[in-house]
């Protein structure tokens, strides 16, 4: 980095417990042990008031996590490849992943991974607690998220959604790529229970955050806390598409 060019500033907000926009020239580097030759980033945790956790991991040459992440009986894992290209281990079966590809690891399972680039790949990386439902139980699911056609979202045909993991009740959450065509936006703005982590993986727009409209672009992070209000219009010449996780398949708690 070295010696600052202007003022100091940042487009970054946090605003705890209900949401953060966290723009990528504010990251810094984060020791996770088992994470060799690795530079990670610790996005939304419980501490800003989200239930799960998200990273942004760029794995350099050689790099790898050898003693697995996660793994714990209660807690599920899902890593997407943002570019590059990286070998994916889950229950003693090997997946080549690469832009697009991504695993998602049950409880119990860990997840083990290595960089197959000679120069960077890049991950956003999540984990959460499991909610169990009895005789339900969820399973390892890997693919290329390119592999999967986009379809409308809310009958509206400049805006579109895929799942990337299945929608049964076994889940308790799912990753989805929303992609808004230039001028496109949602069909209202969103007040509801569930919280979304969302990496943005191109274009440009305005987010709608707790009724506060805030420009966004391509690298940027947002967290979206329970009922924050939330919208988006895509601007620019491309689409605004972003990867994102949903909790959902389970009631309230009291």
């Amino acid at each position: 980095m070295g010696y600052p060019k202007d003022l100091l500033s940042s487009r970054s907000i946090i605003k705890h417990g209900k949401y953060a926009l966290i723009a990528p020239e504010g990251l810094v580097n984060n020791v996770v042990p088992g994470f060799d030759n690795c530079s990670m980033s610790i996005l939304a945790t419980p501490k800003l008031g989200a239930s799960f956790v998200d990273y942004i991991v760029t794995m350099h040459e050689g790099g790898k996590n050898s003693e697995g992440f996660c793994g714990q009986e209660d807690v599920e894992s899902f890593v997407y490849v943002l570019e590059g290209k990286v070998k994916a281990t889950a229950d003693e079966k090997e997946y080549v992943l690469e832009g697009s590809g991504y695993l998602y690891c049950p409880p119990g399972v860990k997840m083990y991974l290595e960089n197959l680039e000679a120069g960077d790949s890049r991950l956003f990386l999540y984990k959460q607690k499991y909610k169990p439902l009895e005789g339900r139980k969820p399973w390892v699911i890997s693919g290329h998220a390119n592999q999967i056609e986009f379809r409308d979202y809310d009958d509206m045909n400049n805006v579109h959604i895929k799942d990337l993991l299945p929608t049964d009740i076994d889940f308790d959450m799912n990753f989805h790529i929303l992609s808004f065509d230039p001028a496109a936006c949602h069909p209202f703005i969103e007040t509801h229970v569930q919280e979304h982590g969302a990496y943005l993986l191109s274009g440009e727009g305005m987010y709608n955050l707790d009724n506060e409209w805030i420009p966004v672009k391509k690298g940027d992070y947002i967290f979206m806390g329970p009922y924050v209000h939330q919208a988006a219009y895509a601007v620019g010449r491309e689409p605004l598409a972003y990867v994102y996780s949903k909790d959902c398949n389970r009631d309230a708690s009291l």
